[in-house]
């Protein structure tokens, strides 16, 4: 029975690090991309939503979803999706992308804000870390309490 109050825990964790590892990896793309100097026009070809949540007591969670396709400087057609685009940008619309010239395919139609994108990443990276810390405390804490439990019955 004790091995669930140690193997939950540490799922979490590694859950939490994985995600920490995909935001930190995703924010490292918009900062090459923003910072390689190369942009192209690109056109919006789809835009659609994708709704989560809605259970009994969770809200509802919409995502706007745009679908883009530009061409590099080499002259390669290059089509991406990205998540929580700007809410104007509807479908046939030219918008500015910025891409890397090693991965075109990590392009982003964000607007260059590093500075906002580092508070979004710091934010949620210290979030991600209490979750962590709630979770080693957890485990240290029922180590502590269940070896003081057989300290006390184990003269029985």
């Amino acid at each position: 029975m004790s091995v669930f109050f140690y193997a939950l825990p540490s799922l979490i964790i590694v859950v939490v690090l994985i995600a920490a590892a995909r935001i930190v990896r995703r924010s490292l793309e918009l900062r090459s991309a923003w910072s390689s100097g190369l942009t192209a026009e690109a056109r919006c070809l789809r835009s659609y939503t994708t709704v989560s949540g809605g259970g009994n007591d969770t809200s509802v969670t919409t995502t706007l979803h745009h679908v883009y396709e530009f061409t590099t400087r080499e002259g390669r057609a290059v089509r991406f999706e990205e998540a929580n685009g700007r809410r104007t940008v509807v479908e046939g619309d030219i918008v500015p992308v910025y891409y890397t010239a090693s991965h075109p395919e990590k392009a982003t139609a964000q607007s260059p804000s590093p500075g906002r994108a580092a508070a979004g990443t710091v934010g949620m990276l210290v979030f991600l870390g209490l979750i962590v810390s709630f979770c080693v405390g957890f485990m240290i804490t029922y180590h502590q309490a269940s070896s003081g439990v057989d300290g006390l019955f184990g003269g029985v």
